[in-house]
């Protein structure tokens, strides 16, 4: 089962940047498509951007849309999300997780989720 964890989150000012990463435990993540989820308080877990496992496709939630990059170096192993000019309504954890795929960017069916990292957009 494709293990992942997030790391990168804090506490950042409305217009400030992060980077989220996500790293693969015990595989290889060459032959996954990778989503970035995220879930705020009191709201349902949702879509923000998902990659292909070449990194040559990519989607983004409309919400994050020109302000949200996704990447990935299957080098390392490792699954970005590169968040500029940060909304308070960006905050949420957020958690990586194997896709269906890129354009339909949901959970794959039994997809393990981690502990996820959590990201305060807050002045």
């Amino acid at each position: 089962q494709l293990q992942l964890v997030e790391s990168g989150g804090g506490l950042v000012q409305p217009g400030g940047s992060l980077r989220l990463s996500c790293a693969a435990s015990g595989f290889t993540l060459d032959y996954y498509v990778i989503g970035w989820f995220r879930q705020a308080p009191g709201k349902e877990r949702e879509g923000v951007s998902c990659i292909s496992s070449s990194g040559a496709s990519t989607n983004y939630a409309d919400s994050v849309k020109d302000r949200f990059t996704i990447s990935r170096d299957n080098a390392k192993n490792t699954v970005y999300l590169q968040m500029n000019s940060l909304k308070p309504e960006d905050t949420a954890v957020y958690y990586c997780a194997e896709s269906i795929g890129v354009r339909l960017c949901v959970p794959a069916r039994g997809a393990s989720w981690g502990q996820g990292t959590q990201v305060t957009v807050s002045s």
